[in-house]
């Protein structure tokens, strides 16, 4: 074995597994998306790799790297180990990646030869290499990709199978009570207003607020409402990590007085109500002062129940496809698309907004779509030969098959029918969103999730149908992306959102949250680099779709489909020579 770079499954810098620092105990909301989404170990195997020992067989080890969003850059993100002697290695060592479905993790993986105990990779021969996504992975079928090995002019170099498997402590959830005794009284009149706030500890030795319990009124002995919070919000998997939990004196300015502290671990914890789960609340400059000082009250835990959640990553390996739909705003207020103004304006040297917004989501969603074929559709715009106006017409021409392959095959369809047809109006969403929920509705059984992604520049003309559409659709297995291109305002896109309240249609409200609104311009990289923009742009518009996937399956009651058994690679008999 010689000295590997860093070891399989390190995270990257810059892609912390923790959420962003929240300004102070008042102010915390609810948790942000960028604790991933869960951890995936991804296991190695080649079969048939190039020979290039002359009198014994290659000796291989994988290098996976990832890519930088920005700058292209590729990274070393671990090895695997060396095994001596064998064209068709299963490499033990694994790799743990942090796993974003909204995000687009390009990934490469090397394979050498190893002929010394030099770490310098250009000191061994190279047997070629693959690259593919982390979606393309888990999007595979049983989460297991093959994909031949290239590089080397000429050759054929084996393939390699690359299989992914969720990480069990991932989705774990617990639920946890907590009562206290004998706080310290802070209010001048009355008794103290307490309530707890969690912080798990990060690699740098900082704390990042995971939890907040609700205000327990006058009490120096309260008792807490239950609470569920995953594990890895909790302590990241890590269950001997540090959780601090301070007590704290609600005041309705805002400005709560410090009680107390104490710290403690998921693996202290989960022993359940003990006298190891009784934990003195200490206030270190109290402490400081008074010799006397004993403690700030106690805080005992209740209860401890871990509840194992089922995850996205669940029904994608057993075998429920997303289906993606495209429509696209063709109205007249897009402005000539011959004209660099126009937000339809075919540069030849640029995506145009419309561009950009395509291909953010749709490479992303592409991986999870198994025959890649998606229909692309336009609405607001005159055809040929007769000039009608139509609200849901085939990008590609062909209303009897609207379906484009790849996300290569909308943006062809849709440079195609800029040049046919005549921008023209009004903005209609409804016909679009019905078309889409007409094909939902003939599948609820889970196999099937649809994604509708509307580009457009804006003011809807009918919103009342469109409400009427959306709180439809909300019965049913799909999910609305708007994508608001251009400068206008998009007050009425916002409403349709239903982040803030939840929409409605003549009485009727939404059984759920189906759809994400975002302006484009919120996420134009200053130093024009579009990259930039597309990645920002795509995971925000997708990192909502995880959670609405499994609220409609939660609500139907649809568990995921077994996954296909796991692979195991064939025994090659070794032939020995007498």
């Amino acid at each position: 074995m010689f000295g590997l770079g860093k070891p399989a499954g390190q995270q990257e810098p810059g892609r912390s597994g923790g959420l962003p620092k929240m300004a102070s105990v008042g102010d915390f909301n609810v948790l942000s998306s960028s604790i991933p989404a869960t951890k995936v170990e991804l296991s190695v195997s080649c079969r048939n790799l190039l020979d290039r020992d002359t009198f014994s067989k290659s000796d291989p080890i994988c290098v996976l790297y990832t890519q930088a969003i920005g700058n292209k850059e590729w990274r070393e993100f671990g090895r695997t180990e060396v095994i001596d002697n064998t064209l068709n290695p299963d490499f033990v060592r694994k790799f743990i990646m942090d796993y974003f479905f909204e995000e687009r993790e390009n990934l490469r993986f090397d394979f050498y030869d190893v002929d010394s105990k030099s770490p310098n990779l250009s000191k061994h021969d190279f047997l070629g290499q693959m690259f593919c996504t982390l979606g393309e992975i888990v999007g595979s079928q049983g989460s297991r990709l093959e994909k031949s090995i290239v590089g080397i002019p000429g050759k054929k170099c084996g393939t390699v199978i690359v299989t992914a498997e969720e990480l069990g402590c991932c989705r774990d959830s617990v639920l946890m009570q907590f009562c206290a005794n004998k706080l310290d009284k802070k209010d001048f009149f009355g008794k103290s207003d307490p309530f707890l706030v969690f912080h798990r500890s990060n690699e740098d030795g900082s704390f990042t607020i995971c939890h907040k319990t609700e205000v327990v009124k006058n009490t120096l002995n309260p008792v807490w409402q239950a609470f569920k919070i995953s594990v890895r919000a909790l302590c990241n998997g890590d269950y001997d990590r540090t959780i601090k939990v301070e007590v704290y004196d609600w005041d309705r300015d805002g400005s709560h007085d410090f009680i107390g502290e104490f710290t403690t671990s998921y693996r202290e914890l989960s022993r359940g109500q003990s006298q190891f789960n009784v934990y003195e609340v200490i206030n270190p400059k109290k402490k400081g002062k008074k010799k006397k000082y004993v403690n700030s009250g106690t805080v005992t835990l209740l209860s401890f129940l871990i509840e194992t959640e089922v995850s996205f990553l669940d029904y994608i390996k057993g075998g429920t496809q997303i289906n993606f739909t495209v429509a696209i705003d063709f109205t007249a207020s897009n402005g000539n698309p011959s004209q660099p103004t126009s937000l339809h304006y075919m540069n030849p040297y640029q995506l145009n907004a419309y561009g950009m917004a395509l291909r953010a989501v749709g490479e992303i969603i592409q991986d999870y779509d198994s025959d890649k074929m998606f229909p692309a559709l336009g609405f607001g715009a005159r055809l040929p030969p007769d000039g009608r106006v139509s609200h849901e017409f085939a990008l590609n021409g062909n209303p009897q098959n609207p379906y484009c392959h790849g996300i290569d095959g909308v943006m062809e369809a849709y440079y195609r029918s800029l040049k046919s047809v005549q921008l023209y109006g009004p903005t209609n969403f409804a016909p679009v969103i019905n078309h889409v929920a007409r094909y939902a509705a003939s599948v609820k059984d889970g196999s099937q999730y649809f994604v509708l992604l509307i580009v457009t520049d804006g003011v809807i003309s009918d919103m009342a149908q469109t409400k009427e559409s959306i709180v439809n659709a909300s019965k049913l297995p799909m999910s609305i992306i708007i994508v608001g291109v251009g400068p206008a305002e998009f007050d009425a896109m916002e409403e349709l959102d239903g982040d803030v309240v939840r929409i409605s249609s003549r009485g009727r409200f939404a059984e759920r949250d189906i759809v994400q609104f975002v302006p484009f311009r919120d996420y134009i990289d200053r130093s024009g680099n579009h990259v930039l923009s597309m990645a920002r742009l795509a995971k925000d518009v997708l990192a909502e779709i995880p959670e609405q996937f499994l609220s409609y399956m939660r609500v139907r009651g649809i568990k995921p489909s077994p996954a296909p058994p796991p692979y195991t690679p064939p025994i090659h008999v070794l032939q020995t020579q007498i």
